[in-house]
């Protein structure tokens, strides 16, 4: 079985509600109800798996709201937020070994992203208005 094929039959494993897929780009885009995970993008990059989600976007930058971000990374169990590469949007990215990849790995990255959501709500909605 490829890399692509396990990734996807984890995720149906995981209940993930997969909106889309590409097997030539390697490219799922999954939700899951009631979670807070929206469009997060999978992307099989041998020997990588990639895991993103966009939180918020930065509108107005101040050392407060990247001081925060940076503490809370600290406590993030799997993962990490990371801005994209103009700087302005926050997203939550981790990364995974495809080749050593098991469902329990892929179910924690995404228990890490579902725990930082409900965790850190507040603040996330506070800097996204800011």
């Amino acid at each position: 079985m490829n890399h692509f094929d396990k990734v996807k039959n984890y995720l149906l494993d995981l209940e993930m509600d997969i909106k889309y897929e590409n097997s030539s780009e390697g490219i799922f885009v999954v939700k899951k109800e009631n979670t807070g995970i929206e469009q997060a993008v999978l992307g099989c990059a041998p020997p990588i798996l990639l895991i993103e989600q966009f939180i918020f976007e930065i509108r107005n930058p101040e050392i407060s709201v990247y001081k925060s971000l940076l503490q809370k990374n600290r406590d993030i169990i799997h993962g990490a937020f990371v801005l994209d590469e103009n700087g302005d949007k926050v997203i939550f990215r981790n990364t995974l070994q495809l080749d050593t990849l098991d469902l329990n790995e892929l179910e924690a990255a995404f228990n890490s992203l579902e725990l930082l959501l409900s965790e850190f709500s507040d603040e996330i909605i506070k800097f996204s208005k800011i």
